[in-house]
């Protein structure tokens, strides 16, 4: 698999969401997740039983992780510059949060609540005023995404939590989605002016698709990695970062180049 031929795979699925509505995206969701919630916004008492039902360690984990990405973050937080070049001219750089982001957190291969946090702290300190994540619906969790990412959503007080994922998440990300009831049409989800976070290669070949109609971070998949160790290098931390990467995708690529 190139990103050619996912280029050309995600192609028809942009197009359907475009075109479609809600029902489009739980067919996906059917189709690449093998189950299908009933519907796409996952809706707050899930998040608030996925944040009951969370380990206490696990938790502290998590808000630990918080805690130190804020204040990383906080750190980078660029302010107002105004510089007086003449009398009466002055030149001022501003840094703006966009009003509404996409966050996505991908859940075929693992569990990722480092996602949400990577994603939704950077948000909240920039300041932006609107945030939604998507995350793929889980068999074994009725369709809803992985109890963990929504727990992790719910310490963070993010409650507009979408379970779709792959390209076809993106693109509801870039088009919205409606739904018509009783003649109506009623807005699900409002498009986005930028997606972040990571996915597979289809995930990375329909934010390319869609760069221009929505602002992207990166094309962060499928991930590679390439760690250069001699005999003096600890086995147990090459191992954990390699393992660390391949766990993100069956076709991920993570090398060693030793003596």
């Amino acid at each position: 698999m190139d990103i050619a031929s996912a280029m050309k795979a995600i192609e028809p699925i942009i197009e359907s969401v475009r075109k479609g509505s809600e029902q489009t995206l739980l067919d996906l969701s059917l189709k690449f997740d093998g189950v299908a919630p009933s519907g796409i916004r996952v809706p707050q008492k899930e998040i608030d039983k996925a944040l009951a039902q969370l380990d206490p360690n696990l938790e502290s984990v998590i808000n630990e992780a918080i805690r130190r990405v804020r204040s990383v973050h906080k750190d980078q937080v660029r302010s107002r510059a105004t510089t007086r070049v003449v009398d009466g001219g002055e030149v001022e750089e501003r840094w703006i949060p966009v009003d509404r982001v996409g966050l996505y957190v991908p859940g075929g291969k693992a569990v990722y609540p480092s996602s949400v946090i990577m994603n939704v702290v950077p948000a909240q300190i920039a300041g932006v005023k609107s945030i939604a994540l998507a995350s793929p619906a889980q068999v074994n969790n009725s369709g809803w995404p992985n109890p963990t990412i929504l727990a992790t959503c719910g310490i963070l007080g993010i409650n507009e939590i979408y379970a779709m994922g792959g390209a076809q998440a993106i693109a509801a990300f870039a088009y919205g989605v409606s739904s018509v009831v009783d003649g109506v049409t009623q807005e699900i989800l409002e498009p986005v002016d930028l997606v972040t976070g990571p996915g597979n290669i289809y995930v990375a070949a329909t934010k390319r698709a869609l760069r221009g109609k929505i602002g992207i971070d990166s094309e962060a998949g499928p991930t590679e990695i390439a760690i250069v160790a001699d005999k003096s290098a600890r086995a147990g931390e090459v191992a954990a970062d390699l393992i660390s990467q391949a766990e993100h995708d069956s076709i991920a690529a993570a090398v060693l180049i030793t003596d």
